[in-house]
């Protein structure tokens, strides 16, 4: 399995910013897509955004466009999640996931491997 680690979390305030990183390595399945998934407290993991390593190219949710920008470092096979403007609703843990998961529909699988999920607390 992918080993994924995910930078430290932190407390932000409203209408401010803070970046995640995820650096993967030992991808064992051929899918590139490496995604976030914030699970707020008492609800599900829902992904937000996601990245095709391979092309470049990105998918963001309603909710996350305009705000959340992903951003990779091939060199250090990193993906880095860019979120501004949070919001007391953006509270979550923050886990990415890869190896593989389906970019368009932000849709793990069974074998999907996941990173811990650092703590993203907002406060109004």
């Amino acid at each position: 399995q992918v080993q994924l680690v995910v930078s430290a979390g932190a407390l932000v305030q409203a209408r401010g910013s803070l970046r995640l990183s995820c650096a993967a390595s030992g991808y064992t399945h051929s899918s590139s897509c490496l995604a976030w998934f914030p699970q707020a407290p008492r609800k599900q993991r829902e992904g937000v955004a996601a990245m095709d390593t391979w092309r470049g190219s990105t998918t963001y949710t309603d909710p996350a466009k305009g705000r959340f920008t992903l951003a990779q470092d091939t060199a250090k096979n990193t993906v880095s999640l860019q979120m501004n403007s949070l919001k007391p609703e953006d509270t979550a843990m923050y886990y990415c996931a890869a190896d593989p998961v389906r970019c368009m529909t932000f849709s793990p699988y069974p074998s999907t491997s996941w990173g811990p999920g650092p703590p993203v607390p907002v406060s109004s």
